[in-house]
């Protein structure tokens, strides 16, 4: 048996067969922890499993090298089919075939990797929560919720208290720094997109857009084409996702301006690869 850590489950898996001079298929491994990369690189988690090598009794002798005279001393805890002599059809149905050594490799990999896949976006989710909340414990602002949900390489985040209206500044402008500041953290180390709520920011800005588009969609229906005013921060994502599922068979990207102010564009210039 060895306990092992590394910065990756596949290292850990990797190093415990070397250190039991085995392959990975020859392994049984239970994960004590699931590796995490904090946040800012503090609070870093490396894999820990604890591994040993199968022995020769995991193994299942074929039935047909067993003599009537072995078949006594075979130890009770052999699989039944191995032990009793009994009709194909009946141990078939009654007794688990030994798996084959592709499936147990298909298997081994396939159930951490399906398993950690939900896993995976609950810890990432609990260990970007804990993040947070550790940072605004250090702020200036009184904040006591923090909620994360990680979904579709998308962490889902709630953020409120009586400071939201402060973190969420003036005409949004520290709301803006804040997405873009999670938005590098989390991209960066974990691939994730976001959604920041503060409050009822979000809502309400996905509102006031909403009802400003309604006469740029107007316009794209009458002339097949149309743009945005320039946009601030969040607004112009806002309205990239909004014209986008108006227009789904549509070219609808963000263009910035000489100045350096974005805006959206709406025009029938793909519209033939969507034909």
């Amino acid at each position: 048996m060895t306990k092992v850590e590394a910065s990756t489950l596949q290292e850990a898996y990797a190093l415990a067969a070397s250190e039991l001079s085995c392959s990975v298929t020859q392994l049984q491994c239970e994960v004590i922890q699931y590796p995490s990369k904090g946040l800012f690189g503090l609070f870093q988690k490396k894999a820990i499993i604890v591994a040993t090598r199968k022995t020769e009794n995991d193994i299942t002798v074929p039935k047909e090298s067993v003599s009537p005279e072995e078949e006594k001393d075979v130890p009770a805890s052999m699989p039944e089919a191995v032990i009793e002599e009994k009709p194909m059809e009946e141990a078939y149905s009654k007794t688990p075939l030994p798996a084959s050594e592709d499936t147990i490799v298909e298997g081994f990999f396939e159930t951490d990797q399906e398993n950690s896949a939900i896993e995976r976006d609950n810890l990432l989710s609990e260990s970007i929560e804990e993040s947070l909340k550790h940072l605004f414990e250090v702020s200036c602002f009184d904040i006591d919720v923090v909620e994360v949900d990680v979904v579709d390489n998308t962490a889902l985040i709630f953020i409120d208290g009586e400071d939201a209206a402060l973190l969420i500044g003036k005409e949004g402008y520290r709301y803006n720094a804040l997405s873009y500041m999670l938005f590098n953290w989390l991209h960066s180390k974990y691939q994730l997109y976001i959604k920041l709520e503060i409050a009822a920011f979000l809502t309400s800005q996905q509102e006031m857009i909403r009802n400003y588009l309604q006469p740029v969609i107007e316009n794209v229906h009458r002339y097949g084409k149309a743009k945005t005013r320039f946009l601030d921060g969040i607004l112009v994502q806002i309205a990239l996702e909004q014209l986008r599922e108006a227009f789904p068979d549509k070219y609808v990207a963000i263009k910035t301006a000489r100045s350096g102010k974005r805006f959206v564009v709406v025009n029938a210039f793909n519209a033939k690869h969507h034909a």
